[in-house]
């Protein structure tokens, strides 16, 4: 299992398609990835959709022609904390993560589905953002 961007002894680790879900999902919060279309778009399935913290509905193409535009979409912008990775295998090649985020004084869980395609790349299917009210604990 990775949480709080460390990894846990090998023995503890997750199944594999956990760990490689993680590591994409945190690739789309490096700014290099949301500035270049391609990279961007490599990572999601034609079929994506979040629901974002504000409550707005995002497709495939709405998504990686913003993500230049939102917080952590260039070197200067101001970068997305994520942390408290977990992830499930709900079914051979679909993955399930959840963790949280911290974008200035905003902070949200969320929550992700990866999907293989057919030539295996995962793809990111769902995405969900919640936010978290202030002085809200954990769970």
């Amino acid at each position: 299992m990775i949480q709080n961007n460390q990894h846990v002894p090998e023995a503890l680790q997750q199944h594999p398609d956990v760990t490689e879900a993680i590591v994409l999902e945190q690739r789309l919060h490096d700014p290099s990835v949301r500035l270049s279309g391609p990279l961007a778009e490599a990572l999601f399935d034609l079929d994506f959709i979040e629901v974002g913290a504000s409550g707005r509905r995002w497709t495939h193409e709405e998504m990686v022609a913003a993500l230049p535009t939102l917080h952590g979409g260039s070197e200067s912008s101001t970068p997305i904390t994520a942390e408290r990775f977990e992830g499930t295998v709900l079914a051979p090649g679909i993955v399930h993560l959840t963790y949280e985020t911290r974008i200035e004084d905003r902070h949200a869980r969320r929550s992700s589905i990866w999907r293989r395609d057919a030539a295996g790349q995962f793809r990111l299917s769902y995405h969900q953002a919640t936010p978290v009210p202030g002085g809200t604990t954990r769970p």
